[in-house]
């Protein structure tokens, strides 16, 4: 396997198509189909389906596009520090909760875009059940999580701050005119939660199974904002980050219900893998990442969860 092949590969998959390739690499089509026969018979995989005249990737070749991704990302930073060329190149992969992706990460890649605006990124939602195999194989660069900590033992993980947690309704929603109220109050509720905003739903749903309180249905939605316009049509209520629903508790578009019995807060986790290199290039947004999610958090690293800010060696 060598980098030229899979500079070829990586234009096939884009393209989805041998002769685009060709004219953009400006190649023979037989050198291109050559390149990527000499790849699966390495992998001993197919990477492409042959469909007539077009090509759709494979399930082997789905993967191979992320990680190869990454080997030529490492080549052209490799390239840009020891060229020492002005303007440094390559790309991060993050995984981020939305949440933290809509409040946070603009101030973090404005910071960084300043200083490396040559710099690539492929940013996903969290994805808490694949996060320790993303970053051991490198697909990941970094992850950030709403936790109170990772136990996988070849993770490492830094407190950045602490994000306040609250249940939200609809103004004149019957458990708002209560002065306080207890889990069993969700009985009967219909629940709606983040799909992909890390592990606090998991525990809350761990919560209620646990004291069996039985809602009237669970709401999984891929984005804060479509959850936030189903409660303030009353449709349910919905466990979110306060930053997330911020103006709409000023507005007085929601309310926040006052359920004191459980967590009510989660800590904001920076992760990575234990044996991870970090490139300059990561080491300039990570400290990007650090001290703007705990300026704006206001937090201080001595008052971490457990009294610790970063995880396993």
């Amino acid at each position: 396997m060598e980098l030229r092949q899979l500079k070829t590969f990586q234009m096939v998959g884009k393209l989805l198509s041998f002769n685009r390739a060709a004219e953009a690499l400006n190649y023979a089509q037989s050198t291109i189909s050559f390149q990527i026969r000499a790849l699966e018979e390495e992998f001993g995989v197919p990477l492409f389906d042959r469909l007539g005249k077009r090509v759709i990737l494979t399930e082997a070749g789905q993967v191979l596009m992320r990680y190869s991704q990454k080997m030529l990302d490492i080549e052209e930073e490799t390239l840009s520090e020891v060229a020492g060329r002005a303007q440094p190149q390559g790309s991060l992969s993050l995984r981020i909760p939305q949440s933290l992706a809509t409040y946070y990460l603009p101030s973090i890649l404005s910071r960084f875009h300043a200083q490396y605006p040559k710099v690539s990124f492929d940013i996903n939602s969290c994805a808490y059940h694949s996060l320790e195999y993303e970053l051991k194989s490198g697909v990941t660069d970094v992850a950030f999580l709403l936790a109170e900590s990772i136990g996988a033992r070849d993770l490492k993980f830094e407190v950045l701050g602490i994000q306040s947690l609250v249940v939200v309704a609809k103004p004149g929603h019957p458990l708002a005119g209560q002065r306080t109220m207890v889990i069993h109050d969700f009985e009967g509720e219909a629940v709606i939660l983040p799909k992909h905003d890390c592990s606090y739903r998991m525990l809350f749903e761990q919560i209620l199974t646990e004291e069996r309180v039985k809602t009237a249905s669970f709401i999984e939605m891929n984005t804060i904002e479509a959850i936030k316009q189903c409660v303030m049509k009353g449709i349910g209520v919905a466990l979110m980050p306060e930053i997330s629903v911020r103006r709409e508790i000023h507005e007085k578009r929601l309310v926040v219900l006052p359920w004191t019995d459980e967590m009510l807060e989660t800590a904001i986790l920076m992760i990575w893998h234990k044996d991870k290199w970090i490139s300059p290039l990561l080491q300039v947004f990570m400290e990007a990442a650090r001290e703007e999610i705990t300026m704006q958090s206001g937090f201080k690293a001595a008052s971490a969860p457990g009294g610790c800010a970063t995880g396993p060696d």
